[in-house]
């Protein structure tokens, strides 16, 4: 499965907090791949370059430079889990995106009771989130993108 990154968060010690679509967080430690790969060491040492972090164009990794990259894949395998109450939860939009459907599509099972709210959907103001499980359950894996 493709794992999509939403956003990051650059953390002390060489880390990066990674969120990714299926709202899944991990922590990636980018020391342990510097001890690796001397690019990646000349990264973590230069700490305004390594804090200039940035989520590519649609989610498929994260750059820094035209010489530092790391794939959303990498992330994914060797990231490590970080346990929440909002693990597996996406907005709407992010749903759509990966399953290649209409949001009215979404909208029209909830209000027919395919999804239900406070189980399946709720809405946080004007932010709809719906469990990565309860889309699995009504529309099987994600497209891949």
């Amino acid at each position: 499965m493709f794992h999509k990154i939403k956003d990051i968060q650059v953390l002390p010690d060489s880390r990066l907090s990674v969120h990714f679509t299926e709202g899944q967080r991990k922590i990636y430690d980018v020391a342990a791949l510097a001890e690796e790969h001397q690019v990646f060491k000349n990264l973590i040492e230069n700490d305004e370059l390594f804090k200039s972090a940035k989520v590519d164009v649609g989610g498929y990794g994260i750059v820094w430079s035209d010489d530092f990259d790391l794939s959303c894949d990498e992330l994914w395998e060797h990231g490590k889990k970080i346990d929440s109450p909002f693990d597996g939860l996406m907005s709407l939009r992010d749903a759509t995106e990966m399953w290649g459907l209409n949001e009215s599509t979404l909208r029209r099972a909830i209000i027919y009771g395919k999804l239900l709210l406070g189980i399946d959907v709720c809405k946080f103001g004007k932010q709809w989130v719906i469990s990565y499980e309860s889309m699995i359950r009504e529309y099987g894996e994600p497209k891949a993108s």
